[in-house]
């Protein structure tokens, strides 16, 4: 069992940046790939971004590639997101998931993740 938890949401203004962190408990998350999601009120969750098992690889939607990066640190058993040149149209609740499957077409799919976190808050004003 992997648990995780999100921090590191909040309220910014268009152009701004925010890091959110992706802390996990209980196995390590080296034995697992890492994504986020985000959903907003009335739409699908979307694939934002993954990150391979030792960071080699990584993954982005193209509306967010340029912005945003996805990295890890292992020895941490943390996954972060910083969020660059935010827009208005970021705004959602964002999650991380830990995947098993490692190929990069598994990892855009939500249904290839084993386990997810409660999800925290971005809200970007124009």
């Amino acid at each position: 069992q992997v648990q995780l938890v999100e921090s590191g949401g909040g309220l910014v203004q268009a152009g701004g940046s925010l890091r959110l962190s992706c802390a996990a408990s209980g196995r390590t998350l080296s034995s697992y790939a890492m994504g986020w999601f985000r959903q907003s009120p009335g739409k699908e969750r979307e694939f934002v971004a993954a990150i391979s098992l030792r960071g080699g690889n990584t993954y982005y939607v193209d509306s967010v590639k340029g912005r945003f990066t996805i990295s890890r640190d292992n020895a941490k058993n943390t996954v972060y997101l910083q969020m660059n040149s935010l827009k208005p149209e970021d705004t959602a609740a964002y999650y991380c998931a830990a995947s098993p499957f490692g190929r990069p077409e598994d990892l855009r799919i939500g249904a290839r993740y084993a386990y997810w976190g409660q999800g925290t808050q971005v809200t970007v004003s124009s």
